[in-house]
């Protein structure tokens, strides 16, 4: 680029407007799998978007909820840019429901039809989070972000809330109407 501009928003300028958070406590790594499968045998989803923080849960989620009867695609920093392309091209146009990736997907995506996010892995750093939630809630949209909370992940959510001065709920029985 020839003489670049630098915009740089103040984290009290990004919204979280119209996006509610909750977080599920769940105490064992290995119980993430089963809570995933019983919220989507609750609840209809349009599109969604699942973050996880490495490329190989990526492949492992998307094979386990596969099997378990739930379609699902994946995306990753591994696979090359033409089949990341011929995804993210299906997932705009709805064939794809739901997609599991890694942060490669939380800057710059614009898909209308995401109405929740799952942080399975709360991000690795606190910034990363506004990115991720922001797939949901789009063009003025109601939008749906929850996160998986296990016992080392409460003062990271408990960082994120105070640094984007929000409040993280748990998980009411009924979310219905949120989507």
């Amino acid at each position: 680029m020839n003489n670049p501009i630098r915009i740089l928003v103040k984290k009290d300028e990004l919204t979280l407007e119209g996006i509610k958070q909750f977080y599920i406590a769940i105490d064992e790594e290995n119980w993430k799998l089963t809570v995933l499968c019983d919220l989507y045998k609750k609840i209809r989803i349009k599109q969604a978007i699942i973050y996880v923080n490495t490329k190989r849960k990526v492949e492992w989620l998307s094979n386990q909820m596969n099997k378990f009867g739930f379609d699902t695609s994946q995306l990753h920093g591994d696979m090359d840019q033409m089949e990341r392309g011929e995804i993210m091209k299906n997932f705009r146009f709805g064939s794809i429901k739901v997609l599991i990736t890694t942060d490669l997907l939380s800057r710059g995506i614009d898909v209308q039809q995401v109405s929740l996010v799952i942080n399975y892995d709360l991000p690795m750093s606190k910034e990363s989070y506004i990115h991720r939630i922001g797939r949901s809630g789009r063009f003025g949209r109601k939008g749906l972000a929850i996160n998986f909370l296990g016992r080392l992940d409460v003062p990271v959510l408990r960082e994120i809330e105070v640094y984007y001065n929000t409040s993280i709920e748990e998980m009411p029985s009924d979310i219905t109407e949120y989507l």
